[in-house]
């Protein structure tokens, strides 16, 4: 009898925690306010390249407008967003970084000072694997810049990757690592124009 109950104990603890814990598909509403919720985000990353090469490094996000990537040798590039604008140093050249709008790339997207994923034309996927939730978003007024597919799990709500899609088809993923939230970031971080003079 003792064992029975033994038995039994640990399986209604089971069934009573499952429902907790148990991952759903989350809603666009979900997801937005969580996006929103961050202000800063320090994580490990890794790249996967639309060539199949992988790297790895340290990515500083603060939200609205500003993100880093900070890749780990032998790279020595860093790609950065402040401003407005977008910077891609090549460690290995003297030349000054190529530089276009943030709002001309996808991860503008997350980078909104007010995600609302509910926006007309802006979610063009929003699927459940039984694991994870995924959303693949676009630009409603400039389709034509590519995509970002967001991958969530939850609840609670965690990002956990990126894809981006850009306009030639290329896809570039971004899978993050353990997730630092609310830490402080120094403005430095995401300027381009000191980060400019520092190089020179």
């Amino acid at each position: 009898m003792k064992r029975r109950v033994a038995l039994i104990a640990p399986l209604a603890l089971v069934l009573a925690l499952t429902p907790a814990f148990a991952a759903q598909k989350l809603s666009l509403n979900q997801i937005s306010r969580y996006l929103n919720s961050l202000t800063t985000v320090k994580s490990d990353f890794t790249q996967i390249n639309s060539d199949g090469t992988i790297s790895t490094g340290t990515i500083f996000i603060k939200r609205p407008g500003r993100i880093r990537f900070e890749y780990n040798p032998p790279e020595k590039a860093l790609v950065m967003a402040g401003g407005g604008q977008v910077a891609v140093f090549d460690g290995k050249s003297n030349q000054p970084p190529e530089q276009y709008p943030l709002s001309r790339t996808p991860l503008n997207l997350i980078l909104e000072r007010n995600v609302d994923l509910s926006r007309r034309n802006m979610v063009v996927g929003h699927k459940f694997d039984g694991t994870a939730t995924t959303v693949t978003a676009q630009d409603p007024e400039n389709p034509e810049l590519g995509t970002i597919q967001l991958k969530f799990t939850g609840p609670p709500v965690q990002l956990r990757q990126w894809v981006i899609t850009g306009q030639d088809g290329s896809k570039t993923t971004v899978i993050l690592g353990d997730m630092k939230v609310g830490v402080a970031m120094a403005a430095v971080l995401f300027s381009i124009p000191q980060e400019m003079a520092k190089r020179r």
